[in-house]
Parts: structure tokens; sequence; C-alpha cells
């Protein structure tokens, strides 16, 4: 027993170190993992598919397909996967861990930085470094049209506009006939500049309130 418990010490402190979890957090959301896979040692997209608060949520299909997606699990890896396991599930949660009181201000530039590489990520559907016309507009389009108020029509016209107007921001001196690419990281993070990130990016639809990392519904 007491091998066992020293082997589950060592697998905790290396999971503790790659995603600055403490113990009991990565204790919590191993129980809200089991929950999720039925206490299998993988959870599939049909899991998180399952999940009620998501049914309604116009950009569930992003969202689940963020926590499949390798790059967002600390690999350096590009591509999808059918399933992941605790792991892979903890690396794709890190990025929701807000910031302590002994976080340094260089840490939280770090954080802030993997807070909307994650973002990009899941625009940048086609992991090309860009999030083109195509893939806002359908972001754009799912976000508007869902809501049931708003044509499709009308959502790719409000899509193309707000596209247009960070090709003015990005490229000011873009000519007439010049056609702009898409967003890149860069311009990205130059979009989302003097918004604050470290704190405020949370996931609740997992029962799980990653303001503490706590399992159980949020009272917020």
């Amino acid at each position: 027993m007491g091998a066992s418990q020293t082997r589950a010490e060592h697998q905790y402190q290396d999971l503790a170190d790659k995603t600055g979890f403490s113990f009991e957090q990565i204790k919590n959301l191993y129980q809200r993992f089991q929950q999720l896979s039925g206490n299998e040692e993988t959870i599939s997209r049909a899991n998180l598919n399952s999940i009620p608060a998501l049914a309604n949520n116009p950009i569930r299909k992003q969202i689940i397909g963020a926590f499949f997606d390798k790059r967002n699990q600390h690999q350096d890896e590009v591509g999808s996967c059918d399933q992941i396991g605790f792991e892979q599930f903890l690396m794709v949660m890190s990025h929701f861990r807000p910031p302590n009181l002994r976080t340094t201000d260089e840490e939280k530039e770090a954080m802030r930085k993997e807070k909307l590489r994650f973002l990009f990520n899941m625009h940048d559907s086609d992991n090309d470094g860009t999030i083109t016309l195509a893939e806002y507009r359908k972001v754009v389009e799912e976000l508007l049209s869902k809501s049931g108020e708003i044509g499709q029509e009308t959502a790719k016209a409000i899509a193309d506009a707000a596209m247009l107007e960070v090709a003015s921001i990005n490229v000011p001196n873009m000519g007439p006939e010049e056609f702009y690419e898409g967003i890149t990281f860069e311009h990205f993070e130059e979009i989302l500049k003097g918004l604050e990130m470290e704190s405020r990016m949370h996931i609740r639809f997992l029962d799980v309130d990653t303001s503490t990392m706590r399992c159980g519904k949020s009272q917020s």
C-alpha cells in the first residue's frame, strides 16, 4: 500500500508540475473526470456533448473540440484525437487556472498569452496560424443566427463588416485591391489588448468553478 501511495504522489507531483494545479485541485478534477467518463480511463466528444449546460451553447462544437485539439494539450503536436485521458483533460483545464497571490507579473503575462492562444486555436480550425474570413464568419453566424432573431444572411453581413473593421485596424494602409488573409495570433493579441483575461476566463459547464477549481455547481 505504501508503494502504491508513493506512486500516486509521484504522479500527482508530475501533473502539478505540468499544470500548476495543487494536489487538492487535481483530486477534484479527477472526480469530475470520472463522472464524465463513467469511471472509464478516457472521455469522448459524446461524453462532453451530453453535458446539459452545453446543450444550447451556440459554440458548443468549438468548446468540445478544444478539449480534443492537441495544440491545447501541451504536447507540441497538431491535429485532434477521438478520446483523451485524464492527463490530457487536465492540460486543457490548466488554461482556465486563475493566478494566485504568489503569481509574478511575468507568470501572469505568460498565463494571459496561453489563454489567448487557447481562444485563438478555437477559431483557427485548420491550424494554419490565421483566422480566415470563412472561419470568423462561421463563428459569428453560429453565435447570431442561433439566437433565432437574426437570419443567416444578416449574420454573414455582420461577420464580413466586423472582419473588414479588423483589417482596417491591423493593416491601416491596405489598398482597395489587396486581400486581407485573416487574423494572425499577433493581430488577435492586439485586438484583445487591455482586456483582463488572467482571472476572467472561467469554465462552468463542467460543474467546476475554475476560479477556485472545486467540483460542484457555482453559486455565482
